[in-house]
């Protein structure tokens, strides 16, 4: 099973790699659910780490929703994103009706090139999460993050369960998912990738620092729970 951290500076993400987390999705803008990080941290951390880095691709704490001044912010940034060592995006937009905006995201993926996608979160607030999950089908979306719109992972489960059986795209569980909770929900769960933020921080703080023993601890339930499947 794999694990997913979020970063936000260059010390946080050697950090998660030494704590042994599989994954790091680099954002700025933690306290407004993440937002595109500078180039040059996208440089430093992509260069520096070894393990996979997602960076964030959103212009924007607003909504999931873009005008035409944002989608030139967008694919001007991915543009700069693919000239890094990173490893994918993590992007979803929406119509102002809740659904899915398709004509942004086929854009979005004509123009990723190399780089894998990420859908992320704006999935649990569309009107109809399943729904939006179908509609991602014929886009070949590397993975989805989503907490089964509810407000965290664990009240979202049994609509996560729903979408691994569909079995469109990787589901990456997401949003208040900790230490203290975490084999509770895997052990209920068909999921094989968990994301953390602020769950791995110190008082569970966004803006406090990475405790990396939690990172191993919830490192070690997993592969303890992959030893079991």
């Amino acid at each position: 099973m794999k694990l997913e951290i979020i970063a936000t500076t260059l010390k946080e993400a050697k950090d998660i790699e030494l704590a042994g987390a599989d994954r790091i999705e680099l954002v700025t803008g933690i306290k407004e659910g993440g937002l595109t990080p500078s180039i040059g941290l996208i440089k430093q951390v992509t260069e520096t780490v070894k393990i996979p880095v997602v960076v964030m691709l959103r212009p924007h704490s607003k909504s999931f929703v873009y005008d035409s001044y944002d989608k030139k912010v967008i694919l001007d940034d991915l543009e700069e994103i693919k000239k890094t060592k990173s490893y994918g995006i993590v992007f979803g937009c929406l119509t102002k009706d809740g659904n899915i905006d398709h004509d942004l995201l086929k854009e979005v993926i004509k123009n990723k090139g190399h780089l894998k996608i990420t859908f992320h979160r704006a999935i649990d607030v569309a009107k109809d999460t399943i729904k939006a999950y179908s509609e991602l089908r014929d886009y070949k979306i590397d993975t989805i993050l989503t907490s089964g719109g509810f407000s965290n992972a664990l009240e979202g489960r049994d609509i996560i369960n729903q979408m691994v059986k569909l079995g469109y795209s990787n589901i990456l569980a997401g949003s208040g998912l900790s230490p203290d909770n975490i084999e509770e929900f895997i052990n209920n769960s068909l999921v094989n990738e968990v994301h953390m933020g602020s769950g791995v921080k110190f008082r569970k703080d966004n803006l406090a620092e990475i405790d990396l023993d939690l990172i191993k601890k919830v490192k070690d339930i997993l592969n303890e729970k992959g030893n079991n499947i």
